[in-house]
């Protein structure tokens, strides 16, 4: 029997993981004894840390960047893609929990998402057309932006666009938080 595909990677090189300041969760088993959903309760040691950005008077969960590559190169090579994907992810200073990528069959696209602590960058590749889709999502003090010329640099496409949209944004707080 054969594996068709493995659900993560381990990367084998060292990479900045999620801080040690992480809450400790357990759950909280005396709820199952009724059949309730188990709740899960954080050790008193925690306080919340809110990864909301605020930049030029807003504040919003994230920044999403929507990238389309046309005329792009190396659209069917996963080692190639995922080595773009690695370089993307240290460029924002982000933290890379895994990266999944699968490479489809008979035209070579390939599809994946590097996991980050912060957020995903995911492609779609369609190599018989030359394009590519990024999603660039990251929140806290990760910049998404610093992923775009490493992308572009990777895949040489013809043209690119990009598109940036805040996500969660809260009206008001950023204002309230100034004062």
């Amino acid at each position: 029997m054969t594996t068709r595909f493995k659900l993560g990677m381990d990367l084998g090189r060292a990479q900045r993981t999620a801080k040690a300041s992480a809450p400790a969760v357990t759950p909280d088993l005396s709820r199952t004894a009724t059949g309730a959903t188990p709740a899960f309760v954080q050790s008193e040691a925690f306080s919340a840390k809110d990864y909301f950005v605020t930049r030029n008077g807003k504040t919003f969960a994230g920044t999403h960047l929507i990238l389309d590559l046309s005329g792009a190169q190396h659209l069917c090579d996963v080692p190639y893609i995922e080595r773009a994907l690695v370089e993307a992810v240290e460029a924002a200073d982000a933290t890379l929990l895994h990266i999944h990528l699968h490479h489809f069959s008979p035209n070579g696209g390939v599809s994946g998402v590097a996991v980050l602590a912060e957020s995903h960058i995911s492609v779609h590749t369609w190599p018989e057309r030359g394009f590519a889709a990024f999603d660039i999502f990251m929140c806290g003090k990760a910049d998404p932006h610093k992923s775009v010329p490493v992308l572009e640099r990777a895949f040489k496409p013809k043209s690119m666009s990009v598109q940036e949209f805040l996500r969660g944004e809260v009206q008001g707080e950023a204002e309230a938080s100034a004062a």
